[in-house]
């Protein structure tokens, strides 16, 4: 199962990135030379996917003018934000989407590859008659950024675990997921989080993550952009084309 289809998520305001995202919108913020938003489509493009939503909210203008140089981009702008979920919800409802699984990438998301193809890898692992969703998850100790207390526990029962209000999590959401068309039965009306679909899933028992194998980076801040950005002019990140 190799998914054709894939939804960038590039409507938020990036409030953690201020004052950069104030004048540009976060997924295009330099990164290697390149806007954080090109280097998402390539990794896009190696993995065989040709159709790809972007939907826009903050500074719309400049992503619109980004994906004009890309003819495989259908840009959907919202007036309102819909949040992550709301927005995929109604892409769904407008059958923008096909009734068949998708990534969901998260445009500020910027990962090297392990030993094989990170995108490829989640395609298949994923087994719609299992779950709903698949979330690329990243090990907070290893991550090239601060990672809070992270998101999830894993514990040997193989279940999904949300981290308790004192938890320390081992595992942070690395942004990239693939869902299915039935992972949006029951949202709510929008604007509305992933999470709650997520939370769902979970106690549903069809919700899923593998583990990244490759080096992943947290760009929330200017300093972890500054960070990436040094990491990868010093030849520090391996495979990331």
């Amino acid at each position: 199962m190799q998914p054709d289809t894939a939804v960038i998520l590039s409507a938020g305001v990036g409030s953690r990135m201020r004052p950069l995202s104030l004048a540009t919108p976060k997924p295009l913020l330099q990164l290697a030379g390149q806007p954080i938003l090109a280097h998402v489509l390539v990794r896009l493009a190696c993995a065989g996917v040709q159709n790809i939503l972007v939907n826009t909210h903050h500074l719309a203008d400049q992503v619109e003018a980004f994906c004009a140089g890309h003819p495989e981009v259908r840009v959907i702008h919202e007036t309102e934000l819909l949040e992550t979920g709301g927005a995929v919800a109604a892409m769904l409802a407008k059958n923008l989407l096909p009734q068949a699984p998708f990534y969901v990438i998260n445009g500020d998301s910027f990962w090297a590859d392990g030993p094989s193809d990170t995108l490829v890898r989640l395609a298949r692992t994923f087994n719609p008659a299992r779950v709903d969703a698949l979330l690329l998850l990243a090990r907070t100790a290893g991550a090239a950024a601060q990672t809070g207390q992270g998101d999830f526990l894993w514990p040997r029962d193989g279940r999904l675990q949300r981290r308790g209000e004192r938890d320390v999590a081992p595992y942070v959401f690395a942004g990239i997921q693939i869902a299915s068309p039935g992972l949006f039965a029951n949202a709510p009306a929008a604007p509305f989080s992933l999470n709650l679909l997520w939370d769902q899933a979970m106690a549903a028992g069809r919700l899923d993550a593998v583990v990244h194998d490759g080096i992943w980076f947290h760009l929330s801040t200017p300093e972890d952009l500054a960070r990436a950005d040094s990491a990868l002019a010093a030849g520090e990140v391996g495979n990331t084309t």
